[in-house]
């Protein structure tokens, strides 16, 4: 059989050219304006504090300091903060995870008495604020006695109701063949076992919820906060930026460092993950 190949006419090609040629100059622009205040804020860590106000715009600091580093991490207690960041985010994640996974599991494969009403209840929620429940979190968490605990702060950070995630996993486990599931059950395969036989497959959803949910539990401010007010020494990196600010002065250098350290560790993962993660997020809408 012969493949007839059409030619790419030059006009088409050349017209082409020029809209990338004019397109490329923009983005460009456009980049650099939104990754400049990273750059400065990382350039500002390294900068003197009469550097800071005396250099402008410069990226470039003229006196290299690396004292800021120093005070944030020792002076401001960022060592603690970093530890009570990676276990809240980490442990979070963990928990948002099996949640959301479970869930939409049961919703997309059994039928059950009031199974589409608690569906658009859990979309119903997407609608609404995270910050509105803070106050009934509250409530129970010290009903149970973990406030100003670690415990309770994970539990805070996991509590809401992670309703993308149910309905990404909702959107794969429907798409899943039912032969999989009767195969399983015919294996004499109970609730749990044919969860974590088909779970592997979810590889795609699993990257997103985790990459998401890690990202949101790492900037997350304000359940750190109202949670540990008696105990300021399990508040995270987020909280931890208010050490810089004095009654009359605030050490804005010690915050630049601060946020480099809050946000540098996050961006390299992002990075390192890229095209795992959009790999991940197309399958998981893919789903």
């Amino acid at each position: 059989m012969t493949t007839i190949v059409t030619p790419v006419k030059p006009a088409r090609r050349s017209h082409a050219v020029r809209a990338n040629l004019i397109a490329l100059p923009i983005l460009l622009v456009i980049g650099l304006v939104w990754v400049y205040p990273f750059l400065w804020t990382i350039s500002a860590a390294f900068k003197t504090q009469a550097g800071m106000f005396t250099s402008g715009a410069s990226l470039v600091p003229d006196q290299w300091s690396f004292e800021n580093f120093t005070r944030a991490w020792v002076n401001a207690g960022f060592s603690g903060y970093f530890f009570n960041t990676v276990l809240y985010s980490a442990a979070s994640t963990l928990i948002e995870l099996v949640k959301a996974a479970l869930c939409g599991y049961v919703l997309a494969r059994y039928e059950f008495p009031g199974r589409t009403l608690l569906y658009r209840m859990i979309v119903g929620t997407l609608f609404i604020p995270v910050a509105s429940i803070i106050v009934p979190q509250f409530v129970l968490i010290e009903n149970l006695g973990l406030l100003n605990t670690r415990a309770g702060v994970i539990l805070a950070m996991s509590g809401g109701a992670g309703a993308l995630y149910v309905l990404l996993f909702v959107g794969f486990f429907s798409s899943v063949p039912s032969d999989l599931f009767e195969a399983a059950k015919l294996d004499g395969a109970g609730f749990l076992k044919t969860f974590r036989l088909i779970l592997p497959l979810a590889k795609p959803v699993i990257a997103v919820v985790v990459i998401f949910q890690f990202i949101s539990s790492w900037n997350e401010f304000n359940v750190p906060l109202v949670f540990t007010l008696g105990q300021p020494d399990l508040q995270n990196l987020a909280v931890g930026m208010l050490s810089f600010q004095g009654e009359h002065a605030t050490d804005w250098t010690g915050f630049a460092a601060g946020m480099t350290i809050s946000f540098l560790p996050m961006l390299m993962i992002f990075l390192f993950f890229q095209n795992y993660f959009t790999r991940g997020l197309a399958g998981a809408t893919k789903g």
